[in-house]
């Protein structure tokens, strides 16, 4: 139940930095940041780029640490799977006849 409630958060974290670092102005002019000026006259004349910037290293930072931890929960898991269990005692060697 937890594990596909952080994955739900951790796809829209993904979808939220898309569009951020799309919005953003590129050094060569290129991206969705150049299709209008609203940008500099809501955050002033820098465009709200240093905003952005920081919103996107921390969204950044969340998406690594949520990558991560969801890793782990998933190994975590995988190991405890009652299936794996079931399966690890059923299988019984046996000697075979001659």
């Amino acid at each position: 139940m937890i594990f596909g409630l952080l994955v739900t958060f951790y796809f829209l974290l993904c979808l939220f930095l898309l569009l951020l670092i799309l919005l953003q102005k590129g050094k060569g002019s290129m991206g969705l940041g150049n299709l209008g000026g609203g940008a500099q006259l809501l955050f002033g004349g820098s465009g709200g780029q240093d905003l952005f910037q920081k919103i996107t290293w921390v969204l950044g930072a969340l998406f690594m640490g949520g990558s991560l931890a969801l890793s782990i929960m998933k190994t975590s898991n995988y190991r405890s799977s009652r299936y794996l269990e079931q399966q690890t005692q059923s299988v019984v060697w046996k000697k075979p006849t001659v």
